[in-house]
């Protein structure tokens, strides 16, 4: 298949139909914005088939994203969407960036969700914007980014009460939005351990990429455990 754009994660593949892609999850793993780069077999497998679920979830939630359905182990078949310049991160309690720029203790709860803004540029080291530069820069209006705003707060809400459901406590994560042909943003790009921050509440123990970032070890470990307790959740198994 024709290769529409290749990361350091995942590669896009064009589909028949020009609506659609085919969205590959590679066994790589990086950090540190690319510094820190490493295959780790079977880390694909694990990062299409929790984004699946969890893009499931939020269909059935009435949250629209670029999902159809899974193509193989290690592919997703998604909508064709122009991706946004932009990530929303969402925080729920102080950690990574935020702790060191604030000196905040990690894994503090914040009484309210933070929802930030950085600029897709890996080249500028992913600066900081808001809703006034991403307007100004002409990426979305102000009419869309409510609607990103909104569909930002739904998506916490319900990814929150599913892990905690799973007994895995959501730290914060990233989301990419696309516009539809006709104008509408949805979700894209993946929910998984690789963009999300994921504790175990029982034991404290890291079940995402923070254990790749800071050498903790024991990384597919992990992904399986999120992968086994929501497919349990889900009643898959």
């Amino acid at each position: 298949m024709e290769i529409i754009t290749e990361g350091h994660s995942k590669i896009i593949y064009a589909k028949e139909s020009p609506d659609k892609i085919l969205v590959y999850f590679k066994d790589t793993a990086t950090a540190f914005h690319n510094i820190k780069r490493a295959k780790i077999v079977g880390k694909g497998l694990y990062v299409n088939q929790i984004s699946a679920i969890l893009f499931q979830y939020l269909t059935d939630a009435g949250i629209r994203n670029h999902f159809i359905k899974l193509a193989d182990d290690q592919s997703m078949e998604c909508l064709k969407t122009d991706v946004l310049p932009l990530r929303v991160i969402v925080r729920n309690f102080a950690a990574g960036s935020l702790s060191s720029r604030f000196g905040i203790k990690e894994e503090t709860p914040l009484v309210e969700p933070i929802y930030e803004m950085t600029y897709k540029s890996e080249d500028l080291d992913n600066p900081f914007m808001n809703e006034h530069i991403a307007v100004a820069l002409g990426f979305v209006t102000y009419n869309e980014m409510t609607t990103i705003s909104d569909i930002a707060h739904k998506a916490n809400t319900a990814l929150s009460q599913v892990f905690e459901s799973c007994d895995i406590r959501l730290i914060d994560f990233k989301l990419e939005f696309g516009r539809l042909p006709g104008g509408e943003l949805i979700i894209a790009d993946e929910i998984s351990p690789d963009t999300c921050r994921l504790v175990d509440i029982k034991t404290g123990r890291h079940l995402d990429k923070d254990r790749f970032r800071h050498d903790m070890g024991d990384i597919i470990e992990a992904y399986n455990t999120v992968l086994i307790r929501l497919k349990q959740w889900k009643n898959l198994i």
